[in-house]
C-alpha cells in the first residue's frame, strides 16, 4: 500500500503577517539562508516522506479548499499528514512519528505540552470526508467524529516546532532567534 503523503498547506494569503507590518508573504520570509516554506520542505524531505504542495497563485478560498485540493491530487495515498506551511521549526522525526502512527490509527493528533500541534494525520478511511471539505472549514469536525469512535491517537512529542507557526513579524523574529541558537 502507498505510504501517507504530507499535504503542505500553503494556499493562505498571509494577511495577518502583512497587517502586522511585514512586507511580502510570510512563507517567503527568510530564516537564515532559507525561506519559511523552504524550512518546511526540507523537514519533510529529511523525514523521507512524499509530499504535495498546495500553493496556487492568488491562494485558495480557505483551509478546507486547500485540504481538498491536496487530498484529491494524492488520492492513491494510504493517508495524509495535513501540514500548514508556516511551521518552519518542525522536526523530521515528528513527521515520521505521525506517519508511523497511521499504521495503527485512523487519526493521529500530535501534542506538545498539552497544546495541539500539526500536522494531524488522517488514514484512508477519512478520504470521503476530507474531499467534502470546503471554504475555510478545516478537518476539526473529522477529528471530533474520530474521537467519538475511539479512532484518535494522541501523540505526545517533544517538539515545540509542531505548535510554532509564523503569523506575525514577532513570530518570525522568534523563529530566527531559535534557528540561530540551534546552529550554535
Amino acid at each position: 500500500m502507498p505510504s501517507p503523503v504530507v499535504i503542505i498547506l500553503a494556499g493562505g494569503k498571509g494577511e495577518r503577517f502583512t497587517r502586522a507590518g511585514a512586507s511580502g508573504h510570510k512563507l517567503d520570509a527568510r530564516i537564515g539562508a532559507d525561506s519559511v516554506l523552504g524550512h518546511v520542505l526540507r523537514a519533510v524531505d529529511d523525514a523521507g516522506l512524499r509530499w504535495h504542495l498546495v500553493r496556487p497563485a492568488g491562494g485558495t478560498s480557505g483551509m478546507g479548499v486547500s485540504i481538498t485540493q491536496g487530498v484529491r491530487a494524492t488520492a492513491e495515498a494510504s493517508g495524509w499528514l495535513l501540514l500548514p506551511a508556516d511551521l518552519p521549526l518542525i522536526r523530521p522525526a515528528s513527521l515520521q512519528a505521525i506517519a508511523a502512527g497511521l499504521a495503527q490509527w485512523s487519526v493521529v493528533v500530535p501534542w506538545y505540552r498539552q497544546q495541539h500541534g500539526h500536522p494531524v494525520g488522517f488514514g484512508r478511511r477519512w478520504l470521503p470526508q476530507l474531499l467534502a471539505l470546503s471554504g475555510d472549514t478545516g478537518a476539526k469536525a473529522i477529528v471530533h467524529t474520530a474521537r467519538t469512535e475511539n479512532e484518535v491517537y494522541d501523540l505526545a512529542l517533544d517538539d515545540a516546532g509542531i505548535t510554532f507557526d509564523i503569523d506575525t513579524p514577532d513570530d518570525l523574529r522568534a523563529a530566527r532567534l531559535h534557528s540561530h541558537t540551534e546552529r550554535r
